[in-house]
């Protein structure tokens, strides 16, 4: 190819490209077609009857649901609230209920009164549907927290394309500094943006607020970091890392029983699921298992720490042989027009940064 500009063209356009593969691949992997995949359901009863009820629904159903029996009401009610069942069936001759938590999935909850109508209606009866743990009135579908997390994620990885870009030639602890501020506003903006402005978060806003800026920080370090090694592919990197494998993952639109394995093993500890779920543990359930959300945001926090110290030395290093080994006046021209081209590279990053 004797064009340099076209070569440049050309290769820019890679990252727009295999963004467009990976979010292909990703969403649609994730989100296109949701089938349970043992869906954790339970029958009220503790006598032989429940137990046939409940070993019927399972052999109809296949591995799309696990089936469990328990004793009463309540303690279906208990399981419904520490996530550990989506639904509860209640056996009745004239009006059999179904017991759900909305907050935790509409989607899942969605799930299970599909499979359980058609069991009410061969009886010949309706089925009673409550909902022990309703949404805000403001945010109907439960899915608002999805969204937050989608402005917390552009925020962050945005971010980071700028820092690259205009904080290239600074110290790195000015740059681990920029981000802790960063990661401060953009959490704020979140904060306002639950409470205030769209009453996602009717109490412990203070809280919520204190899982964005985990979550952001973390996000901003890994970036931070991230970018002194892949300069310009930083941008692709944050968009599989905090988008394509984030966002499908997170639980806030399907949930992992809805999903296949891939993106129900990543749930268990990647960031945004941390986030969702422990934002759905504090304002729906009592905190139940947010401890665990709160630790797994934590973790990325640190690993981005990590990664920002294992920048700082290398950049340390790097600094450090350059002024050490004498150079000619030819490589020092050299490395002038390399630091120009990384400027130029990181503004390019800056522009080809898009949100999701």
């Amino acid at each position: 190819m004797r064009s340099p500009a076209l070569r440049h063209v050309i290769t820019h356009l890679i990252t727009p490209l295999l963004m467009c593969l990976g979010m292909g691949l990703a969403y649609m992997g994730a989100f296109v077609t949701p089938e349970p995949h043992h869906l954790p359901v339970a029958v009220v009863g503790s006598g032989p009857q429940a137990k046939v009820f409940a070993q019927t629904v399972k052999d109809k159903a296949g591995d799309k649901l696990d089936v469990r029996t328990v004793a009463t009401r309540s303690e279906a009610v208990d399981l419904l609230n520490s996530r550990e069942i989506t639904g509860a069936f209640v056996p009745g001759a004239k009006t059999p209920e179904l017991v759900v938590a909305t907050a935790a999935s509409d989607m899942d909850a969605t799930a299970v009164e599909k499979v359980f109508t058609p069991v009410a209606a061969e009886q010949g009866v309706a089925l009673k549907v409550t909902d022990v743990a309703a949404p805000v009135d403001d945010d109907p579908t439960g899915q608002g927290l999805f969204f937050l997390l989608i402005a917390l994620s552009i925020g962050s990885y945005a971010s980071v394309a700028a820092l690259g870009a205009a904080g290239s030639a600074l110290p790195m602890r000015i740059r681990a500094l920029l981000a802790l501020g960063v990661s401060a506003v953009v959490s704020g903006i979140g904060a306002l943006l639950a409470g205030p402005v769209f009453h996602l978060a009717h109490h412990d806003l203070a809280t919520l607020w204190g899982m964005a800026w985990l979550y952001s920080a973390g996000i901003l370090f890994v970036g931070v970091g991230l970018h002194t090694f892949l300069k310009r592919w930083t941008t692709l990197a944050m968009m599989v890392l905090f988008v394509m494998l984030n966002f499908t993952s997170s639980g806030g639109l399907f949930r992992p029983d809805l999903q296949n394995g891939f993106f129900g093993t990543l749930h268990a500890f990647w960031n945004g699921a941390g986030f969702v779920e422990g934002a759905r543990s504090l304002l729906y359930f009592d905190s139940d298992g947010l401890s665990r959300n709160v630790w797994t945001l934590t973790a990325w926090l640190l690993l981005g720490l990590a990664v920002t110290a294992i920048a700082a030395a290398y950049e340390r290093v790097k600094a450090n042989a350059a002024t050490v080994t004498p150079v000619h006046e030819v490589e020092v021209e050299a490395e002038a027009e390399e630091r120009e081209a990384e400027v130029e590279e990181s503004e390019e990053e800056v522009e080809e940064t898009v949100g999701v």
